[in-house]
């Protein structure tokens, strides 16, 4: 299992061809895990995670358009109803496919869920600071 690494440097990203294949369920190597708790985890996990969604459902959109045989209106329609089908459920088992791909990476499962709830309560605290509602000077 990894240990908590480090938030304020930049991990090591994949490849091109290697994040394409993440995006579609694959693993990544062992150097790579922090990159990926950072991004199952940090501001924007979530349009990240609809992104690699998008790139899930798209080899059967591009079929739906082009091989099916009936008039374009309705492959069109046909694939933006997959679409939304599929981002409904991607976004209802989101948490769930998020720690999958964390714990694949070799952390603890959960690890996820708690950085992100230890993030968003630090953002909320940061947000009621005084500092932030009056600014320094209001403590003259």
């Amino acid at each position: 299992m990894h240990g908590r690494h480090s938030t304020r440097s930049t991990p090591q990203r994949p490849t091109a061809l290697q994040w394409l294949r993440y995006a579609l369920g694959a693993g990544l190597p062992a150097e790579l895990a922090p990159w990926v708790l950072a991004d199952t985890t940090g501001p924007g996990w979530v349009r990240r995670h609809l992104l690699r969604a998008v790139v899930q459902l798209s080899p059967v959109l591009v079929l739906c358009l082009v091989v099916v045989p009936v008039p374009l209106s309705y492959r069109l329609s046909a694939a933006a109803g997959g679409l939304l089908l599929g981002l409904f459920f991607s976004v209802a088992f989101m948490t769930e496919t998020t720690e999958h791909r964390v714990a694949k990476a070799g952390y603890r499962p959960g690890t996820a869920a708690r950085l992100r709830a230890e993030r968003t309560e630090r953002e909320r605290l940061e947000r009621r600071s005084p500092y932030r509602q009056g600014g320094a000077g209001s403590f003259d």
